[in-house]
């Protein structure tokens, strides 16, 4: 007997709680996917709000197992460790999971749509993005923001880090965080959440150089910075050659 276990953010009882039980029609007949992976990401208009609907699928046994009985699923830990980071997330709006013969079988992530202008990614690979140092400035400083609030995003890559310019200001909003702890980071931890950037050694030097204008930290903290970067670029390069796939500098 197929059976279902939700939560809906008080702001959005009355506007999403029949989305959210009925979830898989609409996420069927939506055409707006912005990301198909292991995971899907549609845009989702419903009661004049744009949304971001997550589904995250669950096929082997074990992880069926695992998540049932063992851990929280990923929907419900993006709701809940969104609802401790709200300034700096989409706001979240509810979770459903869906269980069969008992087990977890698919569960779906629901947040507001962040009208985002691009993400870190564009400003990393583009030598002529305009303004570019000064979005790794400022991102300096959100990233600072974010480690003195004790969040460390496991998966702090580009494709995470969304941008929007408001009156010469720039505001960013961080995504996928299922994965994300909390707890009082270290400069060690601090110089790790770099890594995944896959940034030049320039532009990280920009981006610590600014962080470290705003933090106390030993004179070696821009070369922590690098060293776990090179680090992180090798292993991700071995497993690409493993692979036969071609890698990146």
């Amino acid at each position: 007997m197929a059976m279902n276990k939700y939560i809906v953010h008080t702001n959005y009882i009355t506007t999403f709680t029949d989305f959210l039980l009925n979830i898989k029609n609409y996420f069927s007949v939506s055409s707006e996917t912005i990301h198909k992976a292991r995971n899907e990401l549609k845009i989702i208009h419903h009661n004049d709000l744009d949304t971001v609907v997550k589904s995250f699928k669950v096929p082997h046994l074990l992880n069926r197992i695992i998540y049932t009985f063992f851990r929280d699923s990923k929907a419900k830990k993006s709701y809940e460790h969104s609802l401790k980071i709200v300034p700096y997330t989409p706001n979240p709006i509810g979770y459903i999971e869906f269980y069969k013969t008992s087990l977890l079988s698919e569960s779906y992530f629901v947040s507001e749509k962040f009208n985002y202008d691009f993400t870190i990614r564009e400003p990393l690979l583009e030598a002529n993005f305009k303004d570019r140092n000064e979005v790794f400035k400022a991102f300096a400083r959100f990233t600072l923001e974010l480690h003195n609030a004790n969040i460390f995003h496991n998966d702090y890559s580009p494709g995470n880090i969304l941008i929007k310019k408001e009156n010469d200001l720039y505001s960013f909003k961080i995504v996928d965080i299922n994965r994300m702890k909390f707890f009082e980071l270290d400069e060690n931890t601090r110089a790790k959440s770099f890594s995944k950037l896959w940034a030049s050694d320039e532009i990280l030097t920009i981006i610590t150089t600014e962080y470290i204008s705003y933090y106390p930290c030993s004179e070696n903290f821009i070369e922590q910075v690098l060293y776990y970067s090179k680090k992180n670029k090798k292993i991700k390069n071995f497993k690409k050659r493993l692979k036969g796939k071609p890698i990146n500098d």
